[in-house]
């Protein structure tokens, strides 16, 4: 593994108003072993969407939060073994709840086997202050052989702002926050060290994620939802169970230093999707507030910073896949399907 370097676009110095890497984290030991043999299950598509289960890989997800949990639980309804970690206990608790393989990251025997085990690999925390935990973590328990497919998701905080413009997965990276370019610094990190030992790494940049349980409906049932304006601001988003397909879909087809956005076909301001929820649910709109107002959040604001819609065409060209929820509609109304009694 080469030592981290700053993202395009954030070098020495960085770009004006961009966050620049000025030092480099504790470089991970390096990538040793090599592949497994490959595998490859049929994953069958119907209009282009994943339906029918495969036969699934074992799957080691570091990192078992909402999306890591989908992404185990759709192994495990394929037939599949899933491990995920997490350092809480009674998150370990609920995973096993799911038919999920609990893994404590601290326990190095328990991750070591769970690795030995896997055969995809997919990872889903953030990067720290120090680049990836989990690169951190698995690389001195690889041994001789790495999983056959592994999996990095990312954010689309990577390409920083485009004032409204499209991204695409080719474009330079520009990182307008500490996240982003975290993000883009641990992508690189990831494909070096793929590269070097030609495995079959894929990078997937998610912009916000939602579900059930998770989503503007459940805000503004709560009442903490807020119609943020900013004039020109556009958003992505994707349903969970469209990540989820195309994480197989990937597996399906593996490219080695494969890079892809996933998100639905509607970029769309925050407080339209806000205001369309507030009429389905049939509650009144919540307060309007400008997104500079002190009562947004600092996490909320920086959302805020980047404006853009980026581009989904390379993995429906690449993976043949669609996604289920083409817009923030369909997947709201499926969440309010799936409640209905």
């Amino acid at each position: 593994m080469t030592p981290a370097r700053p993202p395009p676009g954030c070098g020495a110095g960085g770009r004006p108003g961009g966050w620049a890497v000025t030092s480099a984290p504790p470089v991970a030991p390096p990538m040793t072993g090599r592949p497994r043999a490959a595998w490859s299950p049929y994953i069958g598509f119907q209009d282009h969407i994943l339906t029918e289960p495969a036969a699934a890989p074992s799957l080691l997800v570091f990192g078992g939060g909402y999306l890591g949990q989908a992404a185990a639980r759709e192994a495990v309804r394929r037939g599949g073994r899933a491990f995920a970690t997490s350092r809480d206990p009674e998150t370990r608790q609920a995973l096993a709840g799911q038919g999920i393989s609990p893994v404590d990251p601290a326990d190095a025997k328990a991750l070591g086997a769970a690795l030995a085990a896997a055969q995809a690999v997919l990872i889903t925390t953030p990067p720290d202050a120090h680049g990836c935990p989990a690169l951190r973590a698995l690389t001195p328990l690889s041994a001789d052989a790495w999983p056959d497919w592994i999996g990095y998701v990312s954010s689309t905080a990577v390409y920083g702002d485009r004032a409204g413009g499209w991204a695409f997965e080719g474009d330079p990276l520009n990182a307008a926050t500490l996240e982003g370019a975290r993000r883009a610094r641990v992508e690189r990190d990831w494909l070096d060290g793929a590269q070097g030992m030609g495995l079959t790494l894929q990078i997937f940049r998610l912009p916000g994620f939602y579900g059930p349980g998770r989503s503007v409906l459940d805000r503004l049932r709560a009442g903490t939802a807020r119609l943020v304006r900013k004039p020109g601001q556009v958003f992505n988003r994707i349903h969970v169970d469209d990540i989820v397909s195309v994480l197989f879909a990937s597996m399906d087809r593996p490219r080695p230093g494969g890079v892809y956005n996933l998100t639905d076909d509607e970029p769309t301001p925050a407080d339209v999707v806000t205001a369309w929820a507030a009429e389905r649910l049939k509650l009144p709109r919540p307060p309007e507030v400008d997104w500079t107002d002190p009562e947004v959040s600092d996490a909320m604001r920086r959302f805020y910073l980047d404006s853009k819609r980026v581009s989904n065409a390379r993995a429906k060209a690449e993976l043949g896949w669609r996604p289920r929820y083409p817009s923030y509609r369909e997947g709201l109304e499926a969440i309010l399907a799936e409640e209905a009694p």
